[in-house]
């Protein structure tokens, strides 16, 4: 291979650069000056950015462009190699007409990996249908600030419940024949306030015990095949030219052999952001020493840039062949070397939207949505939800009949659909409005918009207020429009200083519970808010009525109105628990509930950042108790031990509970968190069944990054408990290590159905144990 040929193999050709759907696009993009596509890849092409991404396309057109533009690279370049073609997957395959799955954010709040495998294996299905061959997705950054843009990306501000659902989406995608890219490789989500690409202030110790965790499972447990870097700098260096990230961890400690591809454009940002390049030659050399191996979404550094730099003997060619090596590696296991790839007719009728995507996207809406309260509308009464036959419905708010309000950042529609606003989504996505219309009947619902998502115009509250004194109960739908660079309240680069409901919704909210009819919010939104003026009351407003019952929806996707208004009426339980604390204020953070004794509220400051409420948080129709915690005071031969428990329904309606383990290392050589999630399950039950528990839980699940920052288990007691959210049972009290303690049953902010009322304490002897990378970190968990 020439120079040329190889660096032609390291970075990506953007064929649609339409609208803004990366940082500072428009900045970045460079003209080709009217040359043909024949001669901007005559020495060949690593990648295709976004063949189906960028603009609405046809599928069946453009898979024929694509079969036919593959078969032009192997026959008409010398080497005949054919492209890799990218997408973004993350709520679903980002296509004109294809579904749209909820956001990540659901799919921590529905803890159910296995269910997430299947959603991760039909986009898969989809997209390997139309050629594409590498999916930018799952996102594994830990929330740590909600007032981050990209937090509707992330799936929970957990490690270990990022790890496995995440996981289980890599497992999905892979095995339909799609490689996982893992993003964004490392800390990303620590930026300073909240703010994208703002600098990462975290020590190494929060790297490994926090950020990494989630990376390890996928490359480990998931076989990931890709991973991309974050954009930001830690401790002063960029990621894109961090080594010791980028290859002394990724691949000479966590043996990774696939390829890494740059985040759009930070190749070159080294240069024109973060100012550690003179220009473009430099950043390729940086980045492609540090261990990035494709420069995506073009080749602005890649290209003619490196090869002056390596003709000019400032860089070593054998750094250009250790990545094309990988890169072609990548190729090979993907059929792309095969002469006969593309002797085929490209796939026709293509359907994106099959009945099994809306089957598995309705079933993972329906478990991801959270149930925050549920008050009787009088004193006596039954709680207000679900609603009764014959209720009328004041359905009002502005994201209660909008297609957009129900999809995230990186659905098509509101990644790139939303410049093409003459266009229809191409796929079918009720409304909350037209959903709840369906299942009540017309005549039993009254709509009012009453305000927008932003602004301040408040001339519709006269409206709403009036629909609800007419109906017996109203339904408010507030939130957020997710979007990108400032067109939106929530998604990429849209960070926010406050954690309010955004423009006067939190006002329209107030106007129509002053109203005195029962009142529900539904939060369609991307974030965690400050709602506990909904929750618990205004402080300041003590007598001011509150809403009867809240609901949590993280942007559910197309079958999410459906799931909602099944919610609502009954047809369906809530069952869904906080993927993030829900926080008191923007003035709180960043906070997680994996915090040292230091790190919650404590008699040594006036600031209170305990949440309203706390991660694992959620009700049901039903009730459900834990009964009989048993645990193996001893650790076996393989590192594990036993911990089972007994669960109940005591109420009258079938139902699904979270099961959630958790535990606390007593006495350590560093400090550890109060509170921190070891499994959970998810188990059905009807009224007045129980089922037996039992979780597997390797000792690896409490090492931590020493005072050397080597992972190590270390010899004492643990503490383990089963409850109902992180909240629920703190430790306290006596600690033996000889069996069960019993402790007395714990609380959140409310007295909450489900606490654990035992704790066990489990003794690891030994001297230290040294965890090496390769050890599982997964709990498994069977009922009995």
């Amino acid at each position: 291979m020439t120079l040329e040929e190889k660096t032609a193999q390291l970075v990506g050709y953007w064929l649609d650069q339409n609208g803004v759907v990366a940082p500072m696009q428009g900045e970045m993009t460079a003209p080709t000056d009217g040359r043909s596509l024949a001669d901007i890849t005559r020495h060949g092409i690593g990648q295709f950015t976004r063949v189906y991404g960028t603009r609405p396309v046809e599928p069946d057109e453009r898979a024929a462009w694509l079969w036919a533009e593959q078969r032009r690279l192997t026959r008409e370049t010398r080497l005949g190699i054919p492209a890799l073609v990218h997408e973004e997957c993350l709520t679903g395959l980002a296509a004109w007409k294809a579904a749209t799955f909820p956001t990540p954010l659901a799919w921590g709040a529905a803890f159910d990996p296995d269910l997430v495998e299947q959603v991760g294996a039909v986009i898969g299905q989809s997209m390997r249908q139309l050629g594409v061959h590498q999916g930018l997705a799952p996102v594994l950054d830990v929330v740590r600030d909600p007032r981050w843009g990209r937090v509707d990306e992330c799936i929970g501000e957990d490690p270990y419940l990022v790890g496995t659902i995440g996981t289980a989406y890599v497992r999905g995608l892979q095995d339909a024949g799609v490689d996982a890219t893992l993003k964004h490789f490392l800390g990303y989500s620590a930026s300073q306030a909240g703010r994208n690409h703002a600098p990462v202030h975290a020590g190494p110790r929060e790297i490994a015990d926090v950020f990494l965790p989630p990376f390890e499972m996928a490359l480990r447990d998931g076989g990931a095949r890709s991973v991309m870097n974050s954009y930001a700098e830690i401790d002063g260096v960029p990621v894109a030219a961090n080594d010791e990230l980028l290859t002394d961890l990724l691949r000479d400690r966590l043996g990774f052999d696939g390829t890494v591809v740059a985040d759009y454009f930070s190749v070159a940002f080294l240069e024109v952001m973060h100012g550690i390049a003179a220009d473009r030659g430099e950043a390729a050399a940086l980045a492609l020493s540090a261990g990035i191996d494709v420069e995506l979404p073009t080749g602005d550094a890649f290209l003619q840039p490196l090869v002056d730099r390596v003709r000019a003997g400032l860089l070593d060619e054998a750094l250009v062949d250790r990545a094309v090596l990988r890169v072609l590696r990548q190729k090979e296991r993907l059929g792309l070397l095969d002469p006969s790839a593309f002797d085929g007719d490209a796939p026709a009728g293509i359907d994106l939207d099959t009945p099994r995507h809306r089957a598995l996207a309705k079933e993972l809406a329906a478990r991801s949505l959270v149930l925050l309260t549920n008050e009787p509308a009088v004193a006596g009464a039954a709680a207000v939800l679900p609603l009764r036959a014959g209720t009328s419905v004041a359905l009002i708010g502005p994201n209660a009949d909008r297609a957009e309000a129900l999809q995230g950042c990186y659905s098509f529609a509101n990644h790139v659909l939303a410049a093409h606003p003459d266009l229809p989504l191409g796929f079918d996505i009720p409304t909350v409005r037209e959903a709840l219309t369906t299942s009540l009947g017309p005549s039993a619902v009254r709509f009012a918009t009453g305000c927008a998502v932003t602004g301040t115009d408040r001339s519709g509250f006269a409206d709403a207020v009036a629909v609800a004194k007419r109906s017996d109960v109203a339904v408010v739908v507030v939130g957020d429009q997710a979007g990108l660079f400032g067109r939106g309240t929530v998604g990429e680069g849209n960070d926010t200083e406050s954690l309010d409901l955004p423009g006067v919704q939190r006002e329209l909210v107030e106007a129509v519970v002053a109203t005195g009819t029962p009142t529900v919010v539904v939060l369609l939104t991307g974030r965690p808010y400050a709602i506990g003026w909904a929750l618990d009351g205004d402080a300041q407003r003590p007598d001011a009525l509150r809403p009867a019952a809240v609901v949590q929806a993280f942007f559910p996707g197309e079958e999410g109105g459906t799931a909602i208004a099944e919610l609502l009426t009954g047809a369906a339980s809530p069952s869904g628990r906080l993927p993030v604390s829900l926080p008191r204020a923007a003035g709180a953070q960043p906070y997680t509930y994996l915090h040292p004794r230091l790190g919650g509220p404590s008699d040594v400051t006036a600031a209170d950042s305990t949440p309203v409420r706390p991660f694992g948080f959620g009700l049901a129709y039903t009730s459900f108790a834990y009964e009989d915690l048993v645990t193996d005071p001893t650790v076996r031969s393989d590192g594990t031990f036993d911990v089972s428990v007994t669960v109940r329904n005591t109420g009258e309606r079938a139902g699904d509970d979270v099961v959630q383990l958790y535990g606390h290392d007593v006495h350590a050589s560093v400090t550890r968190p109060v509170v921190q999630l070891l499994g959970y399950a998810r188990v059905a039950l009807a009224p007045g069944e129980t089922v037996r528990v039992r979780f597997s839980v390797p000792v690896q699940r409490f090492a931590f990054a020493g005072r050397d920052l080597r992972k190590v288990v270390e010899p004492g007691d643990v503490e383990v408990w089963v409850a109902s959210h992180a909240a629920a049972s703190r430790p306290g009290g006596t600690v033996h290590a000889d069996g069960i303690v019993a402790v007395g049953s714990g609380s959140g902010p409310e007295p909450v159905p489900g606490s654990a009322t035992d704790r066990a304490v489990v003794r690891v002897t030994g001297p230290v144990r040294e965890v090496e990378a390769s050890d599982r970190r997964i709990v498994t968990w069977e009922c009995v």
